[in-house]
């Protein structure tokens, strides 16, 4: 049994007015996993991949030092969700290790890339029946799910989360428990999952503090995994590598302390709408996939009729692993939910990434589609590819962000995709 108690509050370190020091990092993880019973049991470290700020090598190090030697075996998986695999010197790289030194610098310790496109990767966990899911999407969704997760987690003794809590679109605060599902789970409960948090919407739903119905039924299927279920959380300052928090428990707790922190950091306030907002993302965003955040994350505070722009230059496709959201292209909600013998068929994720970065609107087979805000691509990606998907194109060599920072009417924003805008 864990010294973890389920019932109690977790570890915690930080704040949202400061900055913890490496040091500080390093004896608060050392500290937190010399709490824990995991002295001859097997662990599976699920972290993120590279589409999540977080200072990995720091936080890695200090757990494969806390546990080296003293646990049977040591498992890191990357939880992609259906993101492309990272690449090996990637996974180098992202852990701080030198080309091909990963052994020695982790000895002992083995990485795997979720291999969600396998069948074999996965293991059968049970069945949420269609009346639990209606109690807990409060009656938006009445139809079952089986629940499916990478075997790695299940066949460790403990599953350990090890990453960064941010304001996010389908669950409200990302992290915790969002790390086996959608993290490392299978296509069913991911499909329904973001589809729930789609009948939402992302703009009701992202930056809600607290267990929303997406997280509900996320931490419901956590339930039914077979291993020990530990968190390290953390909330990194915006635009850094640093971190203002880390709080340690069961993923329940942690995430709920690392969540009231971000809730503080990263979230920025308006008086007024804005006309316009250019999203410049950062190159860790390598498709519209991923770089839909800088949509997301700005949508709250665009007037009605406005129009978000996504600067993008390096990106050249909309998504490497989603090619269908092309044919599909980009609809509110209402577009699909009042045609859905059409689309019901289709990987719900992928429909509600696909209304997501629409955003609001209305649709009637009269009237047609109305959205209410443009949304506008300047990125590589071809202009007949952006048109049909049903966004509007802009060559980014057209693109002056200094006399677009300079306009009153637009907000430029760089770094974009993490921190969340809203009106006060």
């Amino acid at each position: 049994m864990s010294a973890v108690d389920a019932g109690s509050p977790a570890a915690f370190a930080g704040g949202a007015d400061r900055v913890l020091s490496s040091d500080e990092v390093t004896a608060f993880v050392r500290s937190a996993l010399a709490s824990a019973d995991l002295d001859g049991r097997s662990v599976c470290v699920v972290v993120p991949d590279r589409t999540r700020s977080c200072p990995l090598p720091l936080l890695m190090g200090a757990v494969h030092d806390a546990l080296h030697g003293r646990v049977s075996r040591l498992t890191v998986l990357v939880a992609l969700g259906t993101h492309a695999p990272m690449a090996e010197a990637d996974l180098d790289d992202w852990l701080g290790a030198p080309p091909g030194g990963r052994a020695e610098r982790y000895p002992g310790m083995q990485v795997l890339n979720h291999e969600w496109q396998d069948p074999a990767t996965f293991v059968d966990l049970g069945h949420i029946p269609a009346d639990r899911i209606a109690e807990l999407s409060g009656g938006l969704l009445h139809t079952g799910v089986d629940v499916k997760l990478n075997r790695a987690v299940a066949e460790h003794d403990v599953a350990l989360v090890v990453g960064p809590v941010f304001p996010h679109e389908v669950v409200g605060f990302s992290g915790g428990n969002k790390y086996f599902f959608p993290g490392v789970a299978g296509q069913e409960i991911i499909d329904i999952s973001h589809w729930l948090g789609a009948l939402i919407t992302s703009a009701q739903i992202i930056g809600t503090r607290g267990t929303t119905p997406v997280r509900a039924l996320i931490d419901e299927a956590a339930r039914l995994v077979p291993s020990e279920r530990l968190a390290l959380c953390v909330v990194v300052q915006a635009g850094t590598s640093s971190l203002h928090a880390a709080a340690f428990g069961t993923p329940e707790s942690a995430w709920a302390a690392a969540a009231d922190v971000s809730a503080e950091t990263h979230v920025r306030y308006l008086d007024a709408p804005v006309r316009r907002v250019v999203s410049v993302m950062p190159r860790k965003y390598d498709d519209i996939w991923t770089g839909a955040k800088g949509f997301y994350k700005l949508e709250p505070v665009v007037a009605d009729g406005g129009e978000v722009i996504l600067y993008a230059p390096h990106i050249t496709r909309i998504a490497a692993m989603h090619p269908e959201i092309e044919t599909i292209g980009y609809h509110c909600r209402d577009y699909f939910v009042k045609q859905w013998d059409r689309f019901s068929d289709l990987h719900w994720g992928v429909l509600a990434h696909s209304t997501h970065l629409r955003g609001a609107g209305t649709w009637d087979p009269e009237h047609g589609e109305h959205d209410r805000v443009k949304v506008t691509l300047a990125t590589g990606i071809p202009e007949s590819v952006v048109r049909g998907a049903n966004l509007d194109h802009l060559d980014p060599a057209d693109v002056d962000l200094a006399a677009l920072a300079a306009d009153p009417d637009t907000l430029v924003v760089p770094d974009a995709g993490e921190v969340l805008y809203r009106l006060r």
